[in-house]
């Protein structure tokens, strides 16, 4: 494409944004949730977002306890623990007691 066909294609894109006329900027809101940020000092909860916050982490505990009861093995390890019992002094490094 030339020099002279570029610059009539500019031209004709500039053209087409004086046309138009002046566009409308639209500002979008955050919803009803909205909270204005306060210097030291903590922010106001709606009751929905406390509601929310509640459920969320009650669901979370339950799902915490619920695989902690039906999956220890996750928790505690897949191996059975040893018998303590069965251990000599030697092996837990207690010397006799005529020493």
């Amino acid at each position: 494409m030339s020099a002279l066909g570029r610059t009539v294609s500019v031209l004709r894109a500039g053209v087409q944004l004086v046309r138009r006329g002046p566009q409308h900027s639209f500002i979008r809101k955050a919803g009803d949730s909205h909270i204005v940020a306060q210097y030291r000092q903590l922010p106001q909860l709606t009751k929905r977002q406390k509601f929310r916050s509640e459920l969320l982490s009650g669901f979370m505990w339950f799902w915490i306890l619920w695989h902690c009861w039906h999956d220890s093995d996750a928790v505690l390890g897949h191996f059975p623990w040893p018998d303590t019992d069965a251990w000599t002094d030697e092996e837990l490094g207690i010397p006799p007691d005529d020493e």
